[in-house]
């Protein structure tokens, strides 16, 4: 997530909320988010990746008992119990592994959210909102909060915008819309928004072309609106289920989420900001209830400046890491783990005394040398050679800072952020220097405040070194598909703690796998970001659906 705010002290602390809630979750909601298999699934006649050690590709598997059974082999008989999809040639892949996002955040956004990173004109903009109107009840606001870019909605060499007002009333004549990019905007509405915007006391001004005309501080009154009136228990557990099923759709099947800066119920919040203490409990719930459909994993974001370090202490003292079971399960400390320079050596020295995972991001062309010496000064304390601490993001990092982050035991999380936005002097990671470093690597998206969720653009980013606006801006540091699949597959075990579970296609591993719509290693390098999901299984259980291999 990037952005340097500082977030704000909670005296109200978690103390075992979430993990106890989580133990209720998996006591009462593990017999119904996770029933015994009733069938064994076998696909047959495919070109599956599997992604292991040796790139092995077969034409079958099964998945028993919610894992991998058998891997290759001649494709078995028709039996009771059993159910055959024929992949009829299509490309199989595992369930794709997202180290670093904010899929919490997301599931928590006010209104039908409806994401629009997938959009490359004006004309594709009018297309989603008008289908999401139409699948939605009648006169719900459809929002878009953060993942997006105007650079990507308009061609060169027209100049980036967003939609106008009219152009948002022709695709949702009759619901109001609102649309923000990045943390704070700019934003636009359309006229049923602006009506309720311009009644505000004072009024939320708009213009006449839609925008929402008062700034970053305009924005913020205008989405502080809408979690307070649209926001509750029930949209919340909606948000989470809808979240989840567009990960779903492009084959995302395991979340880390990163967590979010704390709110502050003011206009000064951004996308970026909910509340830190009760934003996962929408998924709890959803698990307890048996329908979370993707696995998520919780990572605890703290900005405490205090020099006592009230709120991270309590945290470590009151919760359980890597608690839950294989659906939801608590992780460790991150993006953040303090308020600001003066605490983060004390914040590490107390992870790593207590045995904590940390994760910290870099955005800047030295910020990661303070934050890995840092780690090292923890280290030589409290060893976190076994700990999996991770930096993130990384546009600048050079090798010598890799190797020795490498030599304490930490890992890179590396993201194409800079695809929406970026320029040839706004660029990288160095994802070839990465690769070829061997340090623990993998894929993330950062979506949905900044960049989008969508893994493929991602890739695309990746293997081309291109932006939204086609410009080439990554030239030397390219990567190639296999690489990049594996950073968002196998790879990314390694920041979950469970390589031995998930992100490859073995036997006795977790049975998570997606069917593509083309086959992502040799389509056209345009055509990259048009990958998506036919179907999503995790665990054994299709959990996404389009009808493709009927």
């Amino acid at each position: 997530m990037a952005d340097t705010t500082k977030g704000v002290s909670r005296k109200r602390l978690l103390g075992m909320g979430l993990a106890a809630a989580i133990a209720v979750a998996t006591a009462v909601g593990a017999v119904l988010a996770q029933p015994a298999a009733v069938e064994e699934l076998v696909f047959v006649n495919g070109s599956i990746h599997t992604m292991d050690a040796k790139n092995t590709v077969v034409t079958t598997v099964t998945i028993r008992n919610g894992r991998f059974a058998a891997v290759g082999g001649a494709a078995p008989r028709a039996a009771a119990g059993r159910r055959i999809i024929d992949l009829r040639k299509r490309t199989v892949v595992p369930g794709i592994i997202d180290n670093h996002n904010h899929i919490v955040a997301m599931g928590n956004r006010p209104g039908y959210h409806t994401p629009l990173e997938n959009a490359t004109s004006i004309a594709d903009v009018q297309s989603i909102i008008a289908a999401r109107v139409a699948a939605a009840p009648k006169g719900v606001w459809i929002t878009t909060i953060g993942g997006f870019h105007r650079n990507h909605l308009v061609a060169p060499p027209e100049m980036a915008r967003l939609p106008t007002l009219a152009e948002l009333d022709k695709a949702a004549p009759n619901n109001p819309v609102f649309i923000s990019e990045g943390f704070s905007g700019p934003s636009a509405t359309n006229s049923a928004g602006r009506k309720v915007f311009e009644s505000q006391t004072p009024p939320i001004p708009v213009g006449a072309d839609g925008a929402i005309a008062g700034g970053p501080q305009a924005t913020g009154r205008a989405l502080l609106l809408l979690r307070q009136t649209l926001l509750n228990d029930t949209e919340r557990r909606r948000g989470a289920i809808d979240a989840l099923n567009y990960g779903l759709s492009l084959g995302v099947t395991t979340h880390l989420d990163q967590g979010v800066f704390q709110a502050t119920n003011t206009p000064n919040d951004g996308a970026a900001h909910e509340d830190n203490y009760t934003m996962q409990l929408p998924f709890v719930a959803l698990h307890r209830d048996g329908r979370l459909s993707a696995r998520v994993r919780i990572n605890y974001l703290h900005q405490d400046g205090t020099p006592e370090l009230t709120t991270l202490r309590e945290r470590v003292k009151n919760t359980i890491p890597f608690f839950g079971d294989d659906m939801i399960r608590t992780g460790g400390i991150g993006e953040f783990i303090a308020g600001g320079p003066k605490t983060f050596l004390d914040a590490a020295k107390l992870l790593a005394r207590s045995g904590w995972r940390a994760e910290v991001h870099s955005l800047s062309a030295t910020d990661f040398q303070q934050e890995i010496q840092d780690y090292e000064t923890a280290h030589k304390e409290s060893s976190i050679a076994n700990l999996r601490w991770v930096v993130a993001h990384v546009p600048f990092i050079t090798e010598e800072w890799v190797n020795r982050l490498k030599a304490i035991g930490g890992g890179l999380s590396l993201t194409s952020w800079r695809y929406l936005a970026g320029s040839p002097k706004q660029n990288g990671p160095p994802f070839r220097m990465i690769v070829n470093n061997g340090i623990p690597a993998g894929m993330s998206s950062d979506g949905m405040q900044i960049a989008p969720m969508n893994p493929w653009i991602h890739m695309y980013y990746a293997v081309t070194g291109k932006n939204a606006r086609g410009e080439l801006i990554n030239d030397g540091q390219q990567i190639t598909r296999q690489q990049v699949m594996k950073l968002y597959t196998a790879s990314n075990g390694w920041f979950l703690r469970e390589e031995n579970q998930l992100g490859s296609i073995e036997v006795g591993k977790l049975g998570d796998l997606v069917v593509l719509n083309q086959d992502y290693f040799t389509v056209p390098e345009e055509a990259i970001k048009k990958t998506s999901s036919v179907m999503s299984v995790v665990g054994g259980k299709i959990v996404h659906d389009t009808g493709a291999l009927k």
